[in-house]
């Protein structure tokens, strides 16, 4: 094995060099014939910062038997923990951070395969975009979803039955005592959340991609299962550096768009939609968003999970996970996309499967023509996305007047304001939210509906804005509005009482205000000015891509057209 391992570059010899190297590694505790044996780096980001990520510490003991009874040798290396609990003003900031972080430690460390031990809604794809641009044998554990709570009586699902309460509380449907005690039944244990949120929609992609062992992705934390997948894992790597199963040979377009379908099928996280463009944007591969929005056309909403649905992550794990969803779709599908057991999905998934429980029978979905709408137009040139499996069917075609929300704090501010000038038919607009804005495009598009509505009974309205939402919202928003408000896309010329139209069956969203009214307002508007002016912020901002392109830097991505084409930012500096 020797012969073709890249760490022995660094082992192999007796020169000084070589012998320096050794001599590092057995000063802490690995010996041994280090020139015959992969080394493997184990991923891990486990923190009490994050209590998504803290199962990876001890899948990271499991990968490292694992990895040991094969005949390697596991080292830890130590990552940034992207959380979105926590992290100020959004982990999305840090994503392309980890990235790096990931690629370099790989580029300069004598690692000849690595698992990605990730398990919250930035670390997967973070981890997978520097794997996937390093290109070494690599794969991914997951961390499972978190145990699930009751409030009275009910299952809670975390996040979204949090959304949920929360408009009951501000309106006076839940009293004080409620919320506190409602609060107490969501701190249920660590882990993902227990939706079909971002971090189990990229958990399902990661596998969907052929990234993961089949079957694992949805395992829940603490389950026995989940245990021997990272020890399974473990063992897989080593024979993958063996056989030169790199990411390159996994991550083609038959993977990306067969990712695409399962995202649509799971009715999954919009924020999936821009880490599938970021992790195709460092591969050779041309997925789109219009691609993403086409390869729902067909594709039926199966799984019954929150915020689509009504069960949790562990009822989609019991009705038998990503392998039997893609039999149920498996006519959608490109069964010839290769996975990391070296096999296709045709030689992966179960010949036939019922459906039931938390899997839908494709003839009784939750939704048709899949989960996601990409609309374009006069006030979104380059795309935004609408969650239509969480939104309300009845506001897809609307008309309305714009209340506009400058910033996150203003929205905050005047939302619950008895004086709001809103109605029912209004359109909420958030602006300045957007990649190089804030920075890093936080998860504030699901505008909270106007106390002044939500306490008459108003559920749902048509909002519009730059910002992404968590993967447990719900509700009519189209998010990512590209290009954004901060770098002078058509957002920033929004005002109070402006018509705004949406179309999701014509795939369009649409500023109706004439051409003349907004050539003034485009030579009166002022770039905003950013307060970053050194570190990683102000980096991110010069070079972060819009949400169309996954909002990865410029310089991170692989040499493509459309790169070439990328236009930077216009964001003022003081």
């Amino acid at each position: 094995m020797s012969d073709h391992l890249r760490s022995s570059a660094w082992f192999v010899g007796d020169d000084e060099v070589a012998i320096l190297h050794r001599v590092a590694l057995r000063n802490s505790g690995i010996d041994g014939p280090l020139e015959r044996r992969p080394m493997i780096g184990i991923l891990t980001s486990a923190t009490e910062l994050n209590p998504c990520n803290l199962p990876l510490g001890e899948l990271a003991d499991e990968v490292a038997e694992g990895v040991r009874e094969a005949g390697g040798i596991g080292v830890r290396l130590p990552v940034m923990s992207l959380g979105e609990d926590l992290m100020k003003p959004t982990a999305m900031l840090y994503r392309n951070l980890l990235s790096i972080e990931v690629e370099e430690y790989l580029r300069t460390y004598p690692i000849d395969g690595v698992v990605l031990l990730a398990n919250c809604d930035k670390s997967v794809p973070g981890a997978i975009m520097g794997a996937a641009s390093a290109n070494l044998p690599a794969i991914v554990v997951t961390g499972g979803a978190r145990p699930v709570a009751a409030f009275r009586g009910r299952r809670v699902g975390t996040g979204t039955d949090l959304w949920r309460a929360w408009e009951d509380h501000r309106t006076g449907r839940l009293d004080d005592e409620g919320w506190a005690e409602f609060e107490r039944c969501l701190s249920c244990g660590v882990g993902a959340c227990n939706t079909m949120g971002t971090a189990s929609s990229m958990a399902i992609v990661s596998e969907a991609l052929g990234l993961s062992l089949p079957g694992t992705s949805v395992i829940p934390t603490g389950d026995p299962a989940r245990t021997a997948a990272a020890r399974d894992s473990g063992r897989r790597i080593v024979e993958m550096v063996a056989e030169g199963l790199v990411p390159s040979t996994v991550l083609t377009d038959m993977a990306f768009r067969n990712a695409a379908r399962v995202l649509h099928a799971i009715g999954g996280s919009t924020n999936a939609i821009i880490h599938l463009l970021a992790m195709a944007g460092r591969t050779a591969c041309t997925l789109t968003l219009d691609e993403i929005g086409a390869l729902g056309r067909g594709i039926p909403v199966l799984a019954d999970v929150e915020p689509s649905g009504a069960g949790l992550i562990q009822d989609f794990h019991a009705a038998g996970g990503v392998p039997a969803l893609m039999t149920l779709i498996a006519d959608h599908l490109e069964l010839d996309a290769i996975t990391v057991t070296g096999r296709t999905w045709s030689k992966e998934i179960p010949a036939s499967f019922p459906g039931g429980a938390a899997l839908r029978d494709p003839a009784d979905p939750l939704h048709t023509d899949g989960a996601f709408a990409v609309v374009r137009g006069t006030l979104a040139p380059d795309g935004a996305v609408l969650k239509t499996s969480a939104a309300t069917p009845a506001l897809f075609r609307h008309t309305g007047p714009a209340v506009v929300f400058t910033s996150y704090d203003d929205m905050r501010t005047r939302i619950d304001s008895p004086n709001l000038d809103v109605t029912a038919d209004s359109v909420l607009v958030l602006v300045g939210a957007g990649p190089v804005a804030v920075p890093g495009m936080p998860e504030w598009g699901m505008i909270p509906i106007p106390a002044k509505l939500a306490s008459i009974g108003v559920r749902d309205m048509v909002r519009v804005t730059d910002a992404r939402m968590s993967g447990t919202s719900f509700g009519t928003c189209f998010l990512h509005v590209a290009p954004e408000a901060a770098i002078g896309g058509p957002l920033c010329l929004v005002r109070d009482g402006d018509l705004i139209t949406v179309d999701v069956a014509g795939g369009r969203l649409d500023l109706d205000v004439d051409v003349e009214v907004l050539e003034r307002r485009r030579r009166e508007w002022v770039a905003p000015v950013s307060e970053h002016l050194r570190g990683w912020p102000a980096l991110y901002q010069s070079h972060v891509m819009q949400a169309d392109f996954g909002c990865d830097l410029d310089f991170l991505r692989a040499p493509t057209e459309a790169h070439r084409r990328f236009v930077p930012p216009v964001v003022g500096r003081s």
